[in-house]
């Protein structure tokens, strides 16, 4: 890359790597590895973000994440983590009919024992 290039991606960066065209050569390679790599670690992480909300909404109708996941599939209903994540803060409603459909299309969802709440924390001496 030539030096007006390497000066316009480093705009902003602290110190000499802002300035100093050996340091700022520098500075933007590594900048652009991080990018690159945090461009695919986002996807990962939305992915994780919207299983945690569907397995937050379905424990709250007492099923496991898998067990209605399995029975969407079973139903043939394909939504995909991201819509089913905003239904299930946005609208619980609808929410609670898709577990209902999955719960009655697979028998493994009615069996989910979940343990007991635990209130606040006593001590015994």
């Amino acid at each position: 890359m030539n030096k007006d290039k390497i000066f316009k991606l480093a705009k902003g960066f602290r110190g000499r790597a802002k300035n100093c065209i050996r340091i700022a050569r520098e500075r933007v390679e590594k900048a652009l590895q991080y990018s690159y790599r945090d461009r695919r670690n986002k996807k990962r992480d939305m992915r994780s973000l919207w299983i945690q909300r569907i397995n937050a909404g379905t424990r709250q109708h007492g099923v496991s994440y898998g067990n209605f996941m399995h029975g969407l599939l079973k139903e043939n209903i394909q939504l995909n983590r991201k819509v089913l994540s905003e239904l299930s803060m946005h609208e619980p409603y609808s929410f609670k009919a898709l577990v209902d459909i999955s719960s009655n299309a697979f028998p493994g969802n009615k069996n989910v024992v979940f343990p007991p709440k635990k209130e606040g924390i006593s001590i015994v001496v």
